[in-house]
């Protein structure tokens, strides 16, 4: 059975890191999806796609695919420069603002 490992990027939407410090095991589809005629829902008889473990790193998930007899594919993580500013967030409703408002 084949499953690849990954760490999770964060969400696009929110300046957060929730969910992104485990790594997760997640298996490939054996199967194609399929429409079902009468109401339309997208469903799959392959059970395993619906399931990820998260592991807290990147050997213990390797371990669990090794002990189990998995074909894994690891995708490592790009990494970014984090973006903190001096003043932060308050920093835009400061009182004593220099420059004019532009937003």
């Amino acid at each position: 059975m084949r499953a690849r490992i990954y760490k999770p990027a964060r969400n696009a939407m929110q300046s957060g890191t929730a969910r992104t410090r485990n790594w997760v095991l997640e298996f490939a589809p054996d199967s194609a999806r399929s429409v079902d005629p009468l109401m339309g829902w997208t469903s799959s008889g392959d059970t395993q796609s619906q399931v990820k473990l998260r592991f807290d790193t990147k050997e213990a998930a390797l371990d669990y695919a090794e002990d189990h007899g998995l074909e894994v594919q690891v995708l490592e993580p790009k990494t970014r420069k984090p973006n903190i500013r001096k003043g932060g967030y308050g920093e835009n409703f400061a009182t004593n603002r220099r420059g004019a408002w532009t937003h």
